[in-house]
Parts: C-alpha cells; structure tokens; sequence
C-alpha cells in the first residue's frame, strides 16, 4: 500500500507486525485509532508500555504474574502433588479453561526444535527436574503439543525426569496429531488431562 502519510505507514507497519495482522487489518486498526479521543489512544499506549515494564514471570513455574510468584503457585489450595509441563503460558490459559487440573503448572519457555534453533538449554528444563527432584511431586504430566518437536520434547524430558523417583504421565491423544494445544477445544482438552497416561506406556504404541 502507497501511504501519502509516513505517520500513517509506520503505525500501519507496526500494527501489521503482529502475529495473524495483515496489511489491509493493520490499516483498519490505525484508522480506528485515529477516530478515538487522545485521551483513549493514551491509555491504549499506556496499557502495553506498562505491560512490558512491570510484568514480571513467576520465580516457581515462569508464567506472567503481576508479582514475584503467580496466583497460581501462590494458591495453597491447589495440590502440590502435580505439576503440568507445558510449551508455553498460552497452554496454561487453555487447561485452566477446562476447570479440570487444580495442579501447579511448569512453562518450558517453547520445545526442542533443532530447524529452529532451539535446543535443551534454551528451556526452562533444569529448574523442572530441581523442582520435581526438591519438592514434594508425586507426578509430572507433560502436556505438549501433539507434534514431531512435542514428542522429541516429551521424550527429552522422560529421560531426565526418570532419575528424580516421579511418576511421568502424558495427556491422552484425544488432541489430533499436529494440533496446537492452545486450539483445542475445552472439552476434549479437559479429557485429555483427566484421562492421561504414563509416558512410558505411550512409548511402545
């Protein structure tokens, strides 16, 4: 798009550089923008710089928290027995959705996926085997994304969690193979969660 504005052309390339924003979204968003108050793209503005600055990611398990340790791992009501792995904080977002895991959660930070570049040491991994090793866990659920980096995730962590005495569960595949766990629905998440495996078992399928 040729913008006479170049006000205009850098809010519209800012606005398209995220995720699923094209062009043409990105523009109709600005221009909405443009026709609120400045008092309201303000707070708008304000809303995301202050995002950034404070947020601050849980001491225990990595997800966003507004304080040093999140709701989560700081609610004593929840059993300290569990712990669910997951890829990212998108993942804690959809489980808790099902109302079905009253657990702690453990966010690697991504998975192993060597065309990416990302391998076991860019992820949270060492803090989860000192934790599954110091506290009192009885099972640890991997619950990855059914893709090809999901399992070679599952199975690097089977591994090194072996050695910490836990029990070492994966969420039932009712998730189609190559589903994102975020997508899926909330009913077939929360029965996947509720009818688990152990990992090892789902080795010799």
């Amino acid at each position: 798009m040729d913008f006479k504005s170049k006000l205009l052309s850098n809010a519209v390339d800012q606005m398209s550089s995220l995720p699923g924003v094209g062009k043409r979204t990105a523009l109709r968003l600005v221009l909405h923008l443009l026709n609120e108050s400045k008092e309201e793209v303000q707070k708008f503005s304000d809303a995301f710089t202050t995002l950034r600055n404070e947020i601050n990611f849980c001491k225990q398990c990595y997800n966003i928290s507004d304080a040093e340790v999140c709701h989560i791992c700081s609610n004593e009501t929840r059993d300290k027995s569990l712990i669910c792995v997951v890829q990212d904080i998108r993942d804690i977002l959809a489980i808790e959705s099902t109302q079905q895991f009253r657990g702690f959660y453990h966010v690697l930070g991504g998975i192993i996926s060597p065309m990416d570049g990302i391998g076991p040491d860019d992820l949270n991994i060492d803090e989860l085997i000192i934790r599954a090793k110091k506290e009192d866990v009885k099972e640890i659920i991997l619950a990855l994304s059914a893709t090809m980096e999901g399992d070679t995730t599952n199975f690097y962590l089977f591994r090194k969690l072996s050695e910490a005495g836990v029990k070492i569960s994966v969420i039932a595949r009712g998730i189609g193979i190559g589903n994102e766990l975020e997508y899926t629905d909330e009913i077939t998440l929360g029965r996947s969660i509720l009818h688990r495996s152990l990992f090892e078992s789902s080795l010799s399928k």
